[in-house]
């Protein structure tokens, strides 16, 4: 009887112990070094860190440039992530329809982008917004619009990272509201037509209750995704022009990597972490008032 209660803990420990080792342990050892003034020097002789406490937290809080990164952030979150969301589903819907010949082919074609690797991606998108020869602003000039510098202006730099990235991403969030989709009965449709609905009532009233669970989780990966921006502006902008695309991601890359300040870098990493943590809680409570 005795045996038997340590069993299932036989079998966890190998699991456990690897993320003891593999997670725990470094998050630790990180947060210990947001407290010390760890850089370059220290990589050689650990005893060369010295011990700083809150100093770079308050550097944190002070620096315009990190608020600036969280800005942008932020921005790309807020605008890019409903974007994201609203491709995936209507892309879903459309994917879903009994109408549409050869499903298959195009969700295959929509799903590309997602498993295409970023560089070329990026290869294919700086020369789409070339100012010059770029196909987004032959398109444009049809409508009599100036050619834009899309990657150079600080004014659209960020936007035209945010169409990247809803272009790159949504296919794999189209997938779960597809798979949220054809769980839907089809007698609820049925009835729903049956007392003189028409297809914007439909999903109304039938397809966006049913798809709460599912909305509900991709909005949370995606958010929780669309925060950890970093990719695409250290691909293709390098964080510019002026800081305009830089990320808090890119700007904790740049302190740790380019800078080697690594302890203020992962003071920058935990202080986001929080704030992550904080959205993710806030929109769990949100999650759950609705249920109750």
């Amino acid at each position: 009887m005795q045996r038997s209660l340590y069993t299932p803990y036989f079998f966890l420990m190998p699991a456990l112990a690897t993320l003891l080792v593999f997670f725990f342990l470094p998050v630790l050892a990180a947060l210990a070094m947001s407290f010390t003034d760890f850089d370059i020097y220290s990589l050689g002789q650990i005893g060369w860190a010295r011990f700083v406490f809150l100093q770079n937290y308050r550097q944190l809080l002070a620096d315009p440039l990190f608020w600036k990164a969280m800005l942008n952030t932020c921005y790309f979150v807020l605008v890019g992530a409903p974007l994201t969301i609203a491709v995936a589903f209507f892309a879903a819907l459309a994917l879903n329809s009994k109408w549409l010949h050869f499903r298959s082919a195009f969700r295959l074609a929509l799903f590309m982008p997602v498993v295409t690797t970023l560089v070329a991606v990026a290869v294919v998108w700086r020369y789409l917004y070339h100012p010059r020869f770029g196909v987004v602003n032959y398109l444009l000039s049809f409508l009599g619009v100036a050619p834009i510098d899309w990657l150079g202006d600080p004014n659209w730099a960020l936007p035209a990272l945010i169409v990247l990235a809803v272009w790159k991403n949504f296919g794999y969030y189209m997938m779960i509201f597809l798979a949220g989709l054809q769980t839907i009965p089809d007698y609820l449709y049925e009835a729903a037509r049956l007392d003189g609905a028409n297809w914007w009532q439909q999903q109304r009233n039938v397809t966006l209750p049913q798809l709460a669970p599912t909305t509900f989780f991709v909005t949370f990966i995606t958010l929780i995704g669309y925060f950890q921006f970093f990719a695409e502006p250290y691909v293709m902008t390098q964080g510019g022009p002026l800081n305009s695309t830089l990320s808090v991601v890119l700007y904790l890359y740049q302190q740790g990597f380019r800078w080697w300040r690594m302890g203020y870098s992962t003071a920058i990493a935990f202080v986001f972490f929080s704030i992550v943590l904080l959205l993710a809680l806030l929109n769990m409570m949100m999650k759950r008032k609705q249920e109750a």
